[in-house]
């Protein structure tokens, strides 16, 4: 395969990452801290932490999990928003050899359980409104330590009193909970103090993170992100923007949620190596919030989804925030809108360029040239030491501009997936290049254009809805009899889920299904359109034909 994209790689990107000087996650984390010590690292609620403070508060929360027996290969799951407990948590699980589990903090009951039963997670730290769900759930999972956090814990005294308050009683956004056992986060740092770190060898083969994901098919699973994986896509996003990017100077939104792949390796690690300010938004749908906390400070750069920025676009606050401090956007998780790249130029005077990715690479595969001044449509080229191959149903490589399935091979790309080696063997070919599922093709400048996505996959904001996990959870209702789910155009979101339900209950009517739906699947899963029918549509050995009805939606 001929590496038609070099050629068109800026000035400085090398062909090629060497990550030999990297052992582990964690050199990368203490080497950042070191160098950039007296720097703010981030800052949450106007509640600032230096690198220093987040290296002694991370090596705390470590030595909490040596205190409590964790061992080399544990797993500790994560359930909370942008706080400033994500990344001591976060820095300390992987301090102590542990792996990071991420949670949605708005996963149901159900969900929650299967991640933290296929996982096998012994710990977990959670903030506390969402303790009510893990309650529903702890009996059948392989918990033994619970951490409780309250949104304010990290915010000193009267600031985290505050908040709490404003959160527990004006809000109301605690349900009762009750778990035995628990212990609050800033116990777990005094115990972690007194009981002391010791340095955990790693190697670039352990595991860092099982990052859940429905994968290219089926049930939520976890991709094995070693170190090695994660360190040399921290370490392709670093040369990619190291031309453009200052040192110690750089002011970063994070809005995405940290959980979230995307924000995970580009906003928490790759801005940590350039030792930047990092402003954690708690709560992004909260526009008008998001906006006034941005006018506060000198924000350089950002990084998103389609649907924020045009939230953003369409709220009259934004517009009148101060852009001079912007040099650099960052579109992916879903496919940006040429109209709202070019608004987005308009109002901010920095173009939004567009990278993709997968969590099974850790994200990134292809990043859009820094220097472009404008919307290319493209989701850009290949990052140093990956390859693209676009090939057919058989496994061929395709013409240069002939669509096929974009298949990627790189240090980025997965070990596989957590204890489901079949599954695994589906998503790659024999050469090592990691079937997508998304339909695309390479120009002769070695751009990556996107055509379609999965076959089925439904993007609700920049996540994967999966239409299998719908049309089970929709089946779950004793009034239907058989369902189909689609994704049908949203304004706001992008996609939205559409069902299309043959009745068992000839009463059955949309609001009693959503209802159910809102009980077994996390929000943004839960369908907004239901369609009745008589039946559906079918192949001649009677699967379901999505297509059709995605055709005449």
């Amino acid at each position: 395969m001929e590496k038609i994209w070099l050629k068109s790689y800026p000035p400085g990107i090398p062909s090629e990452i060497d990550i030999d000087h990297i052992p582990s996650l964690v050199a990368l984390f203490e080497d950042a801290c070191r160098k950039y010590a007296d720097k703010v690292a981030y800052i949450s609620m106007g509640k600032e932490m230096t690198y220093r403070a987040l290296e002694q508060e991370s090596q705390a929360f470590a030595g909490w999990l040596q205190a409590k027996g964790l061992k080399k290969g544990d797993r500790v799951a994560l359930m909370m928003p942008n706080l400033l407990q994500y990344p001591v948590a976060l820095f300390g699980t992987l301090r102590a050899g542990c792996v990071v589990v991420n949670c949605n903090p708005l996963y149901t009951p159900r969900e929650l359980e299967h991640q933290l039963k296929d996982s096998g997670a012994v710990a977990i730290v959670i903030v506390e409104n969402f303790a009510h769900t893990l309650q529903q759930v702890m009996d059948g999972t392989a918990l033994k330590h619970v951490v409780v956090t309250p949104m304010g814990e990290m915010l000193g005294r009267i600031k985290g009193a505050l908040v709490n308050l404003a959160v527990r009683k004006v809000k109301k956004l605690v349900p009762p909970w009750q778990i035995a056992g628990t212990i609050g986060f800033n116990a777990v740092l005094a115990m972690g103090r007194s009981h002391g770190w010791t340095p955990v060898p790693l190697e670039q083969s352990d595991i860092a993170f099982l990052q859940y994901t429905g994968g290219t098919t089926g049930i939520s699973k976890g991709a094995m992100l070693t170190h090695a994986n994660v360190a040399s896509n921290v370490t392709q996003a670093y040369n990619w923007i190291h031309p453009v990017v200052r040192e110690g100077e750089e002011f970063i939104i994070t809005a995405l949620p940290l959980y979230h792949v995307f924000a995970l390796t580009a906003n928490c690690l790759t801005f940590l190596m350039i030792g930047a300010r990092n402003l954690l938004i708690a709560n992004p749908r909260d526009i008008p919030g998001f906006i006034k906390e941005w006018g506060k400070y000198p924000v350089s750069v950002v990084t998103g989804v389609n649907t924020l920025f045009n939230a953003l676009l369409n709220h009259p606050d934004f517009s009148r925030l101060n852009f001079a401090t912007m040099r650099l956007t960052l579109g992916g998780g879903m496919a940006v809108q040429a109209p709202i790249a070019e608004k987005w130029r308009q109002v901010t005077g920095t173009p939004l360029l567009q990278a993709y990715g997968l969590t099974e690479t850790s994200p990134a595969a292809t990043i859009n040239p820094l220097d472009m001044k404008e919307f290319n449509g493209a989701i850009g080229l290949p990052i140093s030491s990956t390859e693209v191959s676009i090939r057919d149903d058989n496994g061929t490589e395709v013409a240069v501009s002939q669509a096929g399935e974009i298949c990627i091979r790189g240090p980025q790309v997965m070990k596989g997936y957590w204890q489901r080696p079949e599954e695994t063997a589906l998503v790659f070919y024999p050469d090592g290049f990691l079937r997508t599922g998304d339909i695309g093709y390479m120009d002769a400048q070695g751009f990556i254009y996107l055509v379609d996505r999965k076959k089925d996959m439904i993007l609700v904001s920049g996540f994967n809805v999966y239409p299998k996990e719908v049309e089970e959870a929709v089946a779950m209702h004793p009034g239907v009899m058989e369902v189909a789910a689609i994704g049908v155009p949203d304004a706001h979101s992008g996609e939205a889920v559409k069902i299309f339900v043959v009745r068992k209950d000839p009463a059955l009517d949309a609001a009693a299904l959503i209802q159910h739906c809102r009980s077994v699947l996390t929000g943004y899963k839960v369908p907004k359109h239901v369609e009745f029918r008589e039946d559906l549509p079918r192949t001649n050995v009677g699967k379901i034909l999505r297509r059709a009805l995605k055709e005449g939606a």
